[in-house]
């Protein structure tokens, strides 16, 4: 008879704030979880059922971690993949698979990916070198990325013209066609191992300038219904080619003249769904955990219309989180707080996010720009 969902443990490579968010929703299936994360007080520590502090790079320590969990999920791409084969071939499982978080990992072999694959995406080159960059067969200006390591806005930066190129990164890189676009959208898709789908809504983003960070989320779009099933079945085709067990985030482009582009993607639950834990039926959390642990998707429609927003730490503030203002946000009708229980604070540092629920979408979003400017982040 085949285990149920409580009798196998799950290891989480890295303990931030999506962990702890899918480890709140693991709570309630009573699945055991286990932790590793670098940061001995990581925001997972006190809920996980096990908690280890150390390096999620480091070959031994991910492999000697893995062993004591059934399967094993990430919150984080830059983890030891060497470590993930090694404990797939001994049985393990591992979701997403070690090969979709190795395509992953690199932004130049997950477009040439998108490429293979008939995905639509900005033309790109890719480049080794500081040198490779200033022969570019793309015009000015265009979007540098590191091929590596890169994440939440770090990493990526635009070059208008040659006099850019002294502060280029010197590192395998691509250079991205700049997209004349007129929204970011995000379509989140998950798939079980029996290779059921099921999409959330598209939503809306709007990004911090400064930051490069998602800092204003609206869900469901208003876009037309045609476009809208444009992108989730791309988001689809993406999951279907990379036949991923898991949470897919699929960010995009929504050009000027209504074509989409794939930006990139993250296998994991991600900042473009945490208004599903209120807005939807079933959160991007819990249908990660029903993919993984191959159980029927949930219902991903929209119970209402839902704006999320990021609490950023401010600017010019670092030190121990104090949240102003937190007392007046919540005598607001429909607005939900999540703080991801980190102790300090600094400038444009996630710690937390809020879901403000309005049946009507204008004054979910008049909620919004007034939680925006009234809930601050300080030391």
């Amino acid at each position: 008879m085949a285990k149920q969902i409580s009798e196998l443990k799950l290891g989480i490579l890295g303990g931030g704030q999506l962990g702890r968010m899918l480890i709140q929703q693991a709570i309630n299936y009573n699945v055991t979880s286990l932790v590793l994360d670098p940061d001995p007080d990581a925001p997972c520590k006190h809920l996980a059922n096990y908690f280890e502090n150390g390096s999620i790079t480091d070959f031994d320590t991910v492999y000697n971690f893995g062993k004591k969990a059934d399967i094993i999920t990430i919150e984080i791409e830059k983890v030891n993949i060497e470590a993930l084969e090694q404990l797939e071939k001994e049985g393990k499982q591992v979701f997403p698979q070690s090969r979709v978080i190795r395509l992953i990992q690199d932004k130049g072999v997950q477009k040439q990916f998108f490429k293979e694959n008939d995905i639509p995406t900005s033309p790109f080159q890719i480049v080794n070198t500081k040198e490779d960059i200033e022969n570019s067969q793309i015009p000015f200006p265009y979007i540098l990325k590191l091929r590596k390591d890169g994440y939440d806005g770090k990493g990526v930066m635009r070059i208008n013209s040659a006099d850019d190129l002294n502060d280029a990164f010197d590192a395998p890189c691509i250079i991205e066609k700049l997209v004349d676009f007129e929204k970011e959208v995000a379509v989140i898709v998950a798939r079980n191992a029996k290779g059921d789908m099921k999409t959330f809504p598209m939503v809306e983003m709007e990004f911090n300038p400064e930051a490069n960070l998602v800092e204003f989320l609206i869900s469901p779009s208003t876009y037309a219904e045609s476009l809208q099933q444009k992108a989730e079945n791309i988001a689809k085709n993406i999951a279907s080619a990379m036949n991923i067990t898991g949470i897919l985030a699929v960010e995009m482009f929504v050009s000027r003249d209504g074509e989409i582009l794939v930006n990139e993607v993250a296998p994991r639950p991600h900042n473009s769904g945490h208004h599903t834990i209120e807005g939807n039926y079933v959160s991007q959390f819990e249908q990660h955990l029903r993919s993984i642990y191959n159980l029927p998707l949930g219902d991903t429609t929209s119970i209402t219309n839902a704006v999320m927003i990021n609490l950023l730490g401010e600017k010019g503030s670092e030190g121990v989180a104090k949240y102003e203002n937190l007392e007046k946000i919540l005598a607001i009708d429909g607005v939900f707080v999540h703080l991801y229980g980190k102790k300090y604070t600094k400038p444009f540092r996630k710690m937390g996010h809020v879901t403000i629920v309005d049946i009507d979408r204008d004054k979910a979003i008049e909620k919004a720009r007034y939680v925006q400017k009234t809930l601050k982040v300080i030391a």
